[in-house]
């Protein structure tokens, strides 16, 4: 997994997660999010900011034993027996706290744990579960400038051994969903898509400012996927530089599975086949991928 040295700047990701299939898939975004596990340096803990944990207000998780949590339905029963046994790090809450000051950041000793924005991702970057996570949920009450704010005051953390991953989708469309488009997009995700990766890899800052594009409305229509990227992108802003794509691509027609890292260039082998087929009875909502 690299080495166990911490670096003096960790690397930070924006994975996009798709559908909660990948968890047991070996495709070209999972290879991906394996081969950045083994580039990164093992680190202190990995905080985790994911889409589906979207509420009314700004918590970490604050548990010493999280629990994997199953927050989907319709999926086959291989992916419900799925467990991500990782501890968490009780005492990271209190260092969130002290870097994003002051904005004020509750502590959640029992209500979440790791949701499959989390494990999908982290059962191949760091299959042994053996590393603290925590996660930072998204409050839903406020704006893209409070998300891209908070991001670059999580920087500190990078310095302390921390991990920061980003778990989304940048176009993240599921009324559009098309199963049979396995691998493509449409034409508005592929604008939007390129859009905000224009804005990723030059100037991060402008990150918010994507909602004012003419795609935002359809690409965009439930903000929860999209603003872990603006978490990264306040991370890269705060580095004073751009980021990289760790992968890209399309899937059922209305999902981009682009990927970035911040301090971290990484390469894969030669890329396998695209993202899992869907089940057929997965309901489709803004819950369930």
């Amino acid at each position: 997994m690299g080495s166990e040295i911490v670096p003096a700047v960790m690397p930070a990701a924006f994975i996009g997660h798709g559908s909660p299939m990948n968890a047991l898939e070996l495709n070209r975004y999972t290879q991906a999010w394996r081969a950045f596990g083994r580039a990164v340096p093992r680190p202190r803990a990995i905080l985790v900011v994911s889409a589906h944990w979207y509420i009314g207000a700004t918590a970490v998780t604050a548990m010493p034993r999280p629990r994997t949590i199953h927050d989907f339905y319709g999926f086959p029963q291989e992916l419900f027996d799925v467990r991500y046994p990782a501890p968490g790090l009780p005492e990271l809450a209190e260092e969130i706290s002290d870097v994003v000051h002051p904005t004020w950041v509750g502590a959640d000793v029992d209500s979440w744990g790791i949701d499959h924005g989390t494990w999908s991702v982290l059962t191949h970057a760091f299959p042994d579960a053996d590393i603290p996570v925590v996660q930072l949920s998204i409050n839903a009450l406020k704006g893209l400038d409070y998300h891209l704010d908070l991001g670059a005051r999580l920087a500190p953390l990078r310095e302390r051994g921390v991990l920061v991953v980003t778990s989304g989708n940048v176009v993240h469309n599921l009324r559009g969903v098309n199963p049979r488009l396995v691998d493509e997009g449409f034409d508005w995700a592929r604008r939007f898509d390129e859009a905000a990766k224009e804005v990723m890899l030059g100037e991060p800052t402008e990150a918010a400012t994507l909602d004012a594009h003419r795609d935002f409305g359809l690409a965009v229509p439930t903000p929860d996927h999209f603003i872990p990227l603006l978490y990264l992108a306040g991370l890269a802003g705060a580095a004073g530089n751009g980021s990289e794509v760790l992968v890209d691509g399309y899937a059922y027609g209305s999902l981009s599975m682009t990927a970035y890292t911040v301090g971290l260039s990484c390469r894969t082998e030669a890329p396998l086949a695209g993202a899992p087929a869907l089940p057929t009875e997965v309901p489709l909502d803004s819950s369930n991928i």
